[in-house]
């Protein structure tokens, strides 16, 4: 779950969500105050970016260090943060 309550969107829809951020902030055409909310959507967006990544890297690592002999296991993405 994502730190706004909100359910999780997938690490390309985020992305693409804070590249327009991004784009509105840089145009400088926002308010103070709409520019500390769109900046701070950014930081959460950004942290979501994160844990997919971490989680993607800590799901490699795991696949990888796996022998040929080893039993499949569930994956548990909300294990660790």
């Amino acid at each position: 779950m994502s730190s706004n309550g909100s359910k999780p969107k997938g690490l390309e829809k985020t992305l693409v969500e804070l590249e327009t951020l991004v784009q509105r902030l840089e145009a400088g055409e926002l308010s103070l105050e709409a520019a500390l909310k769109e900046y701070e959507k950014g930081v959460n967006l950004t942290r979501e970016c994160q844990t997919a990544l971490k989680d993607a890297a800590l799901k490699i690592e795991i696949l990888q260090s796996k022998t040929p002999d080893s039993e499949p296991t569930e994956f548990d993405a909300g294990g660790e943060s």
